[in-house]
């Protein structure tokens, strides 16, 4: 049986995704090192910039259901490759703007769009079309892959941006996006049909899933008109929405520059955020093994309640280095914890095959919240001169996450069937 060999070539295809995540990920968190540079030499304001950031942000979970459908019907590998090369393009033009608004199509847009692409709903088909077994774990492995690489680059390019400016570090990271090019042309593969095996843990006789034939874009529409008349839908992407407001948007966009409000070195700040990938990497593999065992609805409630109280924590942190780096190990280790468990209950509500799409909606709310964040807390930080407000707030709604959470898939379960099941089981009819 393919699912009993040695070496599994779903192994290969979840390195290269891994390392496109990877990739993705390290420029997605760029932004952050970018704000103060910017906001000196272009004397724009933090609110446009974080505006900017915002664009990228919720672009950035936009294209994830109409990349699923793509990757559907047009296959994963021509999908990566279109990504990645929107990417480096995107980012190789930004030293040349010298208006707001090329900021806001470059990074926002442009690389928004590219990022998007390669996003968590690329984990999400990955999983589900190469994994029967170990489908959590590796949920959990693909996912940590922006914590690894928030952990790889941010360092590096703080320190690139201190010595010789921000141009030169934005030319590395296109030049990091363009050198995969080649690694996703020649051992990417869009199913394992492709090869004539089963996926990992599969039986050759299992039903094979052909692609899609419709547009990518009527498929995507057609799947969120499914999730709206869903009470689940509307849970899981409110929730969903608190998590990108809580993470990507206020904490990823400006805990750095809130870290240089308060006397702290840029590469030190940098280095403290890029630290906490060593805990994201640590909760979300942890958090990948536990859904595959525990109430997805009671692990993110814990994982909601526990963020919520840390980012009332946060304020008050600033006061040390340590106190901050008790914060940073705290915060770390629940991040991205929330995605496994989130792409399990979707996959529980909606079915195997419409994962994907539908996580890709659930990545809009997601982003949603994040670039309303990223927006609103720097008019917060600009109006009040403080981000004391915008940590609370963000603390308030976690704990709003926690109870919505629970209430997930109560009133459609059937006898044997929680909404701790695994990814591949059966939803209701």
């Amino acid at each position: 049986m393919a699912g009993r060999q040695r070496f599994h070539y779903a192994w290969v295809v979840a390195g290269v995704t891994f390392l496109t995540l990877l990739v993705a990920a390290g420029i997605r968190a760029s932004p952050g090192v970018l704000v103060v540079p910017l906001e000196n030499e272009f004397h724009w304001s933090r609110a446009t910039i974080s505006f900017a950031v915002g664009v990228n942000i919720f672009l950035y979970g936009l294209v994830g259901p109409f990349a699923a459908a793509m990757m559907d019907s047009f296959g994963v590998r021509r999908t990566m490759l279109a990504a990645l090369t929107t990417i480096a393009l995107g980012v190789s033009a930004t030293p040349l703007m010298q208006h707001s608004w090329q900021l806001v199509v470059l990074w926002g847009a442009v690389v928004g769009l590219g990022c998007g692409a390669t996003a968590n709903v690329l984990a999400a088909i990955i999983a589900t079309r190469w994994f029967t077994a170990r489908r959590g774990l590796v949920v959990g492995l693909l996912t940590s892959a922006a914590a690894a690489g928030q952990l790889l680059f941010l360092p590096p390019l703080a320190s690139i941006a201190a010595n010789y400016g921000w141009r030169p570090m934005v030319l590395a990271l296109a030049g990091v996006a363009a050198a995969l090019l080649p690694v996703v042309a020649v051992l990417m593969r869009d199913r394992p049909e492709d090869m004539g095996i089963a996926p990992y843990g599969g039986q050759r006789g299992s039903p094979i899933a052909k692609p899609a034939d419709a547009n990518p874009v009527s498929a995507a529409l057609k799947a969120l008109g499914i999730g709206v008349r869903s009470r689940d839908f509307w849970l899981i992407a409110g929730s969903y929405f608190i998590c990108g407001a809580s993470t990507n948007g206020l904490v990823g966009t400006h805990l750095i520059p809130a870290c240089i409000d308060n006397g702290m070195a840029e590469v030190t700040a940098a280095s403290l955020l890029a630290s906490m990938a060593v805990f994201n990497f640590i909760g979300t593999t942890g958090s990948g093994w536990l859904s595959d065992r525990v109430d997805n609805r009671l692990l993110l409630a814990v994982y909601y309640g526990l963020r919520g109280l840390s980012l009332f924590y946060l304020p008050f942190s600033f006061v040390s280095f340590y106190g901050l780096s008790l914060f940073v190990a705290f915060y770390g280790l629940d991040w991205i914890a929330t995605v496994p468990p989130t792409i399990r209950l979707t996959a529980n509500a909606f079915g195997k095959e419409k994962t994907a799409i539908m996580f890709g909606w659930m990545a809009v709310s997601h982003q949603l919240g994040g670039a309303m964040a990223a927006f609103l807390a720097g008019v917060l930080r600009m109006d009040l001169g403080t981000y004391l407000q915008a940590f609370m707030l963000a603390g308030l709604l976690c704990l709003i996450a926690a109870v919505m959470v629970l209430f997930i898939g109560v009133n459609r379960e059937e006898p044997g069937q929680s909404a701790a099941a695994p990814a591949g089981a059966a939803p209701r009819s």
